[in-house]
């Protein structure tokens, strides 16, 4: 990585003073192609969101036949639910750590 790129992923991780402002112009600076792969993969993502909460709305506690595997579960819908808070528009507020 460049030190600008790698500036860039830091202050991404960080949380820069005004994301909204800079995020919205990293993505006015992103060529069309690069738009078009970003919305590809938003909508992958709303696809598989819509498949775990169709498989969720199916599953009956005896179908998980340890607590580790829905602990699992839980832990992973809790760390994307963590990341989609750190998106513009998130309605949901970021949990602290």
């Amino acid at each position: 990585m460049m030190p600008e790129q790698e500036k860039a992923a830091l202050d991404r991780l960080n949380g820069p003073e005004k994301p909204e402002r800079i995020m919205s112009d990293e993505f006015d600076g992103v060529d069309a192609t690069e738009k078009a792969g970003i919305g590809t993969a938003l909508n992958r993502c709303r696809a598989l969101a819509a498949k775990i909460a169709n498989e969720l709305r199916n599953k009956r506690p005896e179908h998980f036949v340890d607590k580790l595997s829905l602990a699992d579960v839980h832990a992973s819908l809790e760390r994307a639910a963590d990341v989609l808070s750190t998106v513009k528009g998130s309605r949901r507020p970021r949990r602290r750590r």
